[in-house]
């Protein structure tokens, strides 16, 4: 049960850097409309795999958001979060200098850190010698830097944590983001997740026999896999009564959330472990099944993960489930930033009202069972008020944040 006497959180600024553009809202159109910010990889030569469609970011120019960081000192994926930070915090409409006064952190899941300059250094090292690499690029290698770089970029003193718990990070972030507002160990924080398209990760991908060629689309009879992608997101975090004061636009209240790990196989989800992370996410926000009005899917596009993910949800939901889609459709799978985007869509879906879509999808899989709604191809108009975030990664962490409507 939550304490009630904790202060209650709410979403106040949201920032994005994406395949589908620059900016939550701009983001979150191409979202809406189903559009693909799907495309040929640019980031590396990917002439010797068969499949060589991404989700990347393209023309994306670090100065033109960023105030304070050299892009020349940092790596793709901090550039990625700080920038999403900086736009979020514009988003909110707070004073930058009352915020970096206050005690004001950030919590920044990653799955692959700066593994861009890691293969850059590493191609150094072949080529040349260990002691010819360069130390520019090896001062931007720790993952630490990721949530560093949002500090840094808005002169935070509060704490930067970076989470690596892979796919699910976003949400384990948003939790503990939540927590130290919650508990008034912060005063305002930033969360989300920031990562960037590497080849190892392609190449991992590719031989787990995971990619799909050139199209995901989750909960599809025909879908076959996922598409790696890149980008960042964050969520500005403030107490409610603070955003009441000052007459901030309110997006959503962040209820609760739940996490846990089956570590019973290093990339096979487990039902019965999904299943109890559910339960512990309504627990913690206090509330019931029948009060989730949408459920934002991991949603990979992976046979297994999708008939896992919906198994799942039945053994909560009952025969009544929740319409639930798949972002991943539109965007391909951002890694340590999906269930961030993810977080961010819901935001979105509370405030202004629709079911955010699964784009790609022409035949829902009837082996998933009866009643699956993935709302296909674009967004559809309703008035959710209490929606469900997931996110699931290699080595069963789960994570699952609920959030609902300001009232």
């Amino acid at each position: 049960m939550r304490d009630t006497t904790a202060r209650r959180v709410v979403v106040t600024g949201l920032g994005a850097v994406s395949s589908l553009g620059i900016g939550a809202h701009t983001f979150a159109a191409g979202i809406r409309e189903g559009r693909s910010g799907v495309s040929p990889i640019r980031g590396f030569d990917a002439s010797g795999f068969p499949h060589t469609m991404a989700g990347e970011v393209h023309d994306f120019e670090p100065r033109s958001v960023l105030r304070s960081l050299d892009p020349e000192q940092w790596g793709r994926s901090g550039l990625f979060a700080a920038s999403a930070a900086r736009l979020a915090l514009e988003d909110a409409d707070l004073d930058p200098a009352l915020v970096a006064e206050a005690h004001t952190g950030s919590a920044i899941g990653t799955t692959s850190g700066e593994s861009a300059v890691i293969e850059q250094l590493t191609e150094q090292w072949v080529k040349d010698s260990f002691k010819r690499l360069d130390p520019t690029a090896i001062r931007k290698v720790p993952a630490s830097q990721i949530a560093t770089a949002v500090n840094a970029e808005l002169g935070l003193s509060g704490e930067a944590q970076t989470i690596a718990t892979a796919c699910s990070a976003s949400n384990y972030a948003l939790g503990y983001a939540y927590d130290m507002v919650r508990s008034g160990e912060a005063d305002f924080m930033f969360s989300g997740g920031a990562d960037s398209i590497n080849r190892w990760a392609h190449a991992g991908f590719f031989r787990l026999g995971a990619l799909a060629e050139s199209v995901c689309r989750p909960f599809d009879a025909h879908r076959s896999g996922i598409l790696t992608a890149e980008g960042g997101v964050a969520l500005f975090l403030e107490p409610y009564d603070h955003a009441v004061a000052r007459g901030a636009r309110i997006y959503a209240e962040v209820l609760g959330y739940g996490v846990n790990c089956d570590a019973q196989h290093p990339v096979s989800p487990d039902p019965s472990s999904i299943a109890e992370c559910i339960r512990a996410a309504h627990r913690n926000a206090n509330v019931e099944p029948e009060q989730i009005d949408y459920i934002c899917a991991h949603g990979t596009g992976t046979p297994t993960n999708d008939a896992t993910e919906v198994k799942a949800v039945r053994e909560v939901f009952g025969d009544r489930l929740p319409p639930i889609s798949s972002i991943k459709s539109a965007i391909g799978h951002t890694m340590g930033a999906a269930s961030g985007f993810g977080a961010l869509m819901c935001c979105l879906a509370l405030y202004e009202g629709f079911l955010p879509p699964t784009a790609n999808v022409t035949e829902t899989d009837p082996a998933l069972g009866p009643g699956v709604d993935p709302v296909p191809g674009t967004a559809r108009p309703a008035a959710p008020r209490i929606v469900q975030n997931h996110g699931f990664a290699f080595g069963g962490n789960n994570a699952i944040t609920i959030l609902g409507r300001a009232a």
